[in-house]
């Protein structure tokens, strides 16, 4: 029984941590990266389809994404998807590719940037010392009912904090490296 209960505490760290991953890697840092461009939808004969089914897609340098439109006709409504996503990037188009240049950011942004990254932490903390309460809640419900004794809740409330710890200070360090990646010039 208590093995199902902090199998579950730690699958649901793991969701939250690959939760936090993601949130992190849409962060723009001065760098290319492909994640950006998630929220970007194409108007593509009438759906909204993601940028990388209708282009490929890739990192030319450091601070330079180039984006290939199978249909050289798509060009147009890339550039709009792009404006529409708010993603702070500006197209740039030669008719063939499109461009979008990383702007280096301002030591003012960066300080922004950290600020976000670390609510976005925060946020992750809180999902999981949801869990952690959720986990707790189920062992003393499974003692009310006389399922497991009371040493046996202990030992199990001991085990789901460790995981929490665990998986907090997981967090903390992904958390650490982002700020070190923002802030570096």
């Amino acid at each position: 029984m208590i093995d199902d209960v902090l199998g579950e505490l730690k699958q649901n760290g793991e969701k939250t941590i690959d939760a936090f991953n993601r949130e992190l890697a849409r962060v723009r840092t001065g760098r290319a990266s492909l994640a950006v461009l998630e929220p970007v939808k194409v108007n593509y004969y009438g759906s909204k389809v993601p940028l990388n089914q209708v282009a490929s897609v890739s990192i030319a340098d450091a601070r330079l994404i180039v984006i290939k439109p199978w249909e050289k006709a798509l060009i147009p409504e890339i550039e709009k998807a792009i404006n529409v996503a708010e993603i702070g990037l500006t197209p740039q188009n030669d008719g063939e590719l499109v461009r979008l240049p990383i702007p280096s950011l301002t030591e003012e942004r960066r300080k922004e940037l950290v600020k976000q990254v670390r609510r976005m932490a925060e946020d992750a903390k809180v999902r999981m010392r949801n869990h952690r309460r959720d986990a707790n809640d189920f062992l003393k419900e499974l003692e009310k009912n006389s399922e497991i004794s009371e040493d046996d809740k202990k030992k199990g409330l001991e085990q789901v904090q460790k995981a929490t710890d665990e998986t907090i200070s997981r967090i903390e360090s992904i958390l650490s490296e982002k700020e070190k990646e923002i802030m570096e010039v």
